[in-house]
């Protein structure tokens, strides 16, 4: 058996899809646009309006065709033409109106979800793809585009001419319009059997195709290990497979909606044709005139065609109702790290001291292995401090922690006395510099990757940077310079221009905490030189924390910190740890001696 999407796999999120009043979500985005929707109903009421006079018309042209003079007749056709201008310039407003707001609202959406999306912490991405959020801001947004724009529309002008037409057919023959009527249950029977059937469908075709996406985006950017592999094969077969469930849920729904549609329109065309033999032998009979039963007949189709109309319509509700349920899922996702409702200011000017207190965490992907146990420690403001230890010891967490990407299970981390958790994100952020062990380049050029350190920052101080990290020299060999775009993720340039890149984006941040996770770890050696002269310089007037396993890095720190297991095991100087000959010893014997050799 085929498994489930991730995010798609319970009863539960399968039965929400069929509640068709999920739509009420999108109400917060149709508010600001109150008087846009207000005009296009006031054109789709005219052109309903406007629908339902012509067969009025076409009773009179046809009753009295041989009975009235030419200039009366005359004037009936003329008022029939000005009545289809009058359709004319309805239909193309509502189209105008309607068209905008769905643009307009799913904008607004898109918006919406980018800007919860961006500020979620990082354990909401342990469990939701970044590919799927994609599918759900471009395929879903784009769905409810089209029902807003299009559907809704279309969708309440046939229930005005269902409803019209139903009241004028009883006004111009009661028995025909009671022997119509008749055919109705027969019609809403398998629209709400079939339509049950199609929520699911839509809901599921939809997943199918977040989850496509998001295997496609996972291979694209990790496509140089994936050839380097040759995974190539066995990823475009796990692409195939999952796309292929795409299709094969779109097939069922558009094979159920054909089913539908072929049964709603047979009923109602059955029933139409029925009507027509009854009134055809009313009028042989006397009972009717021609151009009653031709108006009759003609509300008949109207009525027939809206019915017709809502049963297709309503899958495109549904999927809409799905689309919108994906998207407020993620709109109101409770985020595991929020700001306070009454944030405290950071004191100022912000001198860097950072303390853990009692600290304890687990990631929520592993709440059973703890990342922190009751990890006491204080640095001082200026001090820097090494981070060392095994693999999985906690120093990588240590800085996340730091820039409260997640929040302690049990404890609390604190900036110059104060607890993150009390404090805005973005007013601590600030004052944080980051040069991460994996750097992000943007698809945008080399001055603007540095300049996204600090985006106030001069040319001049974005030079003055890359300088400081040995980066100028090879940006200025580049074909552009400085202004030379480098790909996306930085597809132009080596690991080690990676590194400078962001250091000297660390660099340009002039921020008093600097934290530094391997920084130099792609490094050459006449490089690491030069960006190592760099960072002691710029260490001097800051708080900063390293993660690191060279030597020349951690014996020139104020203080080393050995961490295992999430615990602090040891701390002090590099002579004085060696000479306690405990883990620090063995890590330094073993890669510390090594790498130097």
């Amino acid at each position: 058996m085929a498994r489930q999407p991730q995010h798609a796999n319970t009863e539960q999120d399968r039965e929400k899809s069929k509640n068709i009043g999920a739509l009420k979500g999108l109400r917060p985005f149709l508010t600001p646009y109150r008087f846009l929707v207000f005009l296009a109903l006031c054109a789709l009421t005219l052109t309903a309006s406007v629908s339902l006079m012509l067969p009025v018309a076409v009773r009179r042209v046809v009753d009295n065709f041989g009975t009235e003079s030419d200039a009366l007749l005359d004037k009936y056709f003329l008022a029939a033409l000005g009545i289809a201008s009058m359709l004319a310039v309805g239909t193309a407003l509502r189209y105008l109106l309607v068209t905008r707001l769905g643009e307009l609202v799913v904008t607004d959406i898109r918006k919406a979800v980018f800007a919860r999306v961006i500020n979620m912490s990082p354990a909401f991405f342990e469990n939701v793809m970044t590919g799927e959020v994609l599918s759900r801001i471009t395929t879903d947004t784009t769905v409810i585009q089209s029902v807003i724009g299009s559907s809704i529309s279309i969708a309440l002008r046939n229930v005005l001419l269902f409803l019209g037409g139903l009241v004028l057919m009883l006004f111009t023959s009661t028995k025909l319009t009671l022997m119509v009527l008749l055919v109705v249950p027969m019609v809403i029977v398998p629209i709400m059997v079939l339509g049950r059937r199609l929520r699911k469908l839509s809901r599921e075709n939809q997943d199918w195709i977040a989850e496509s996406s998001g295997n496609a985006s996972e291979a694209l950017l990790s496509v140089q290990t994936v050839q380097a592999f040759t995974h190539e094969a066995q990823t475009r077969s796990n692409f195939d497979r999952v796309t292929d469930l795409s299709l094969s849920a779109a097939m069922r729904r558009i094979n159920t909606r054909a089913l539908l549609t072929m049964i709603v329109i047979f009923l109602i065309f059955t029933g139409v044709v029925v009507v027509l033999w009854m009134g055809a032998r009313d009028v042989r009979a006397g009972g009717m005139s021609v151009g009653v039963l031709v108006q009759f007949v003609i509300y008949s189709v109207m009525v027939a065609g809206a019915v017709g109309a809502l049963s297709e319509i309503w899958s495109e509700l549904q999927r809409a109702a799905g689309a919108t349920e994906r998207l407020v899922e993620l709109l109101y996702t409770e985020d595991s790290v929020n700001d306070p409702a009454q944030p405290k200011a950071l004191p100022a000017p912000v001198k860097g001291e950072i303390s853990f207190e009692d600290v304890s965490f687990q990631y929520p992907s592993r709440p059973n292995v703890s990342a922190l146990d009751a990890v006491n420690l204080t640095i001082q403001p200026g001090e820097t401090v090494a981070l060392v230890g095994p693999s999985g010891a906690g120093k990588t967490t240590i800085i996340q922690m730091i820039q409260r990407f997640y929040d302690p299970v049990k404890g609390q981390v604190t900036l110059d006395g104060k607890a993150l958790q009390e404090m805005q994100r973005d007013d601590f952020r600030q004052h944080l510099a980051l040069v991460p062990q994996d750097p992000v380049i943007f698809a945008s050029s080399a001055r603007e990757n540095i300049r996204f350190g600090r985006l106030d920052a001069t040319d001049a101080e974005v030079e003055a940077a890359a300088k400081a990290a040995a980066a100028h020299d090879f940006i200025t060999a580049l074909p552009e310079g400085y202004d030379s775009p480098l790909g996306e993720r930085g597809v132009m340039l080596s690991g080690g221009q990676k590194q400078r890149i962001a250091i000297a984006r660390a660099i340009l941040r002039d921020a008093p905490v600097l934290l530094l996770d391997e920084a130099t770890s792609a490094l050459d050696a006449e490089s690491e030189r030069l960006v190592q002269a760099a960072v002691d310089e710029l260490a001097k007037s800051r708080t900063t924390i390293i993660v690191a396993h060279r030597l020349a890095t951690v014996k020139k720190a104020d203080r080393i910190i050995v961490m295992e297991e999430g615990r602090i095991v040891a701390q002090g100087r590099h002579d004085d740890l060696v000479a306690e000959d405990g883990l620090y010893a063995k890590l330094a014997r073993l890669q510390f001696t090594a790498g130097a050799a």
